[in-house]
């Protein structure tokens, strides 16, 4: 079992066929994911795990065990296989980043889950192509953004709640083609993305 330090990040690399287990060892944080495929470095067009193309082919905005999550392309990049949590995982929301901090009044330096997957690009020496600044929206496991007052084509308002996983519940997601995935213990402390008590989180490949 290997650690997502806490306001910090990790990576790790997976073959098509392996799974990741992703444990919220405390219960109440957030583990921002991303996934590319091994090629995304030497593509003008990197491909990466896609939270709009995911929605579109789900024609939902939660994904359950046996789903496919797809990449930019549409293809198969991950399946989720198992899930102790009841659900509640996000694919709305975009990584907090500098600019976020500073719309909530945050002055200075503030970890961002933008700024530690840029950091695990570079120590993962994987660089897609892209400006230093770009990031895809990730998936955020446990993070819980109820969608409140759908009907009639009114209402559609997003809230931000603690996490509602326990602690020692994960997901497993299973590769659908080689991929290098990053996670970010997500640092949030304004809002109560994490219980306003970002802690670290744990993983393990097989």
């Amino acid at each position: 079992m290997q650690v997502i330090p806490a306001r910090s990040g990790a990576h790790a690399s997976l073959r098509k066929g392996q799974k990741i287990k992703v444990i919220n060892t405390h219960g109440n944080q957030v583990v921002d994911f991303w996934a590319f495929t091994n090629d995304a470095t030497s593509s003008s067009t990197p491909k990466y795990l896609s939270m709009s193309q995911t929605r579109s082919a789900l024609l939902r905005v939660r994904v359950s065990v046996g789903d496919i999550l797809r990449d930019n392309t549409r293809k198969p990049i991950l399946q989720m296989v198992e899930d102790t949590t009841s659900g509640v995982h996000d694919m709305l929301f975009p990584a907090c980043d500098k600019y976020r901090y500073a719309m909530m009044g945050v002055e200075g330096f503030h970890d961002s889950c933008a700024n530690n997957l840029h950091t695990e690009m570079k120590k993962a020496g994987f660089q897609p192509g892209r400006g230093d600044e770009w990031l895809p929206d990730p998936f955020n496991l446990f993070m819980n953004i109820p969608v409140e007052g759908l009907g009639n084509g009114k209402g559609g308002s997003l809230d931000i709640k603690p996490p509602e996983s326990r602690e020692g519940q994960f997901v497993v997601l299973q590769a659908e083609e080689d991929c290098l995935v990053f996670m970010s213990a997500c640092p949030q402390d304004v809002v109560p993305v994490n219980a306003q008590n970002p802690v670290e989180a744990h993983f393990e490949v097989s």
